[in-house]
């Protein structure tokens, strides 16, 4: 029986060396984080804003190890500044962005960042890779974790609304 593709993910993310990962708390990204908090050998960061994520990730690489942010599509609006940085000074850079606003999204001020996610990011020098289904993500993100440690590329992977599943409105 195959592993869930989170659990995959985050295989793929200790076989790129990752030590340090950095986030903003995100259900999407649940599994990732706690693995990440259990794993003696990887430093969570939790961040107070995206954008230090970016920072965090020059400075893993200047101390000789490897970070990847988490984040939703809403905070890569937060990041458009600081992603110069990374082409400024050469870091590579892996990001992994649940996206919000897309598949039966229930709120509204999600969409528009959304829309943006993709053409900022690329607009900001970084390789852009999707993941829609759950059989794909594993590999697509060993693909951006390659791109990133081992040809110095600034990428980013987007998890769509649909993998991560339909968000609901709750009271609770």
């Amino acid at each position: 029986m195959s592993r869930p593709w989170p659990e995959q993910v985050y295989q793929v993310l200790r076989a790129a060396d990752v030590t340090q990962v950095g986030y903003v708390p995100d259900a999407g990204h649940a599994h990732l984080i706690a693995r990440a908090q259990q794993d003696a050998d990887v430093r969570d960061v939790v961040l107070s804003t995206e954008e230090e994520g970016v920072a965090l990730a020059c400075g893993a690489w200047l101390g000789g190890q490897r970070a990847a942010l988490l984040m939703q599509s809403s905070g890569v609006g937060n990041c458009i500044n600081m992603f110069s940085l990374l082409t400024s000074g050469q870091f590579p850079f892996l990001t992994l962005v649940t996206m919000r606003g897309e598949f039966a999204e229930f709120n509204p001020w999600q969409t528009p960042m959304s829309r943006a996610t993709q053409p900022v990011l690329q607009a900001m020098g970084l390789t852009v890779l999707r993941a829609e289904r759950d059989d794909e993500v594993a590999d697509v993100v060993d693909a951006a974790a390659s791109a990133a440690y081992q040809a110095n590329e600034r990428v980013a992977v987007l998890l769509s609304q649909r993998l991560i599943g339909r968000k609901k409105w709750t009271t609770e």
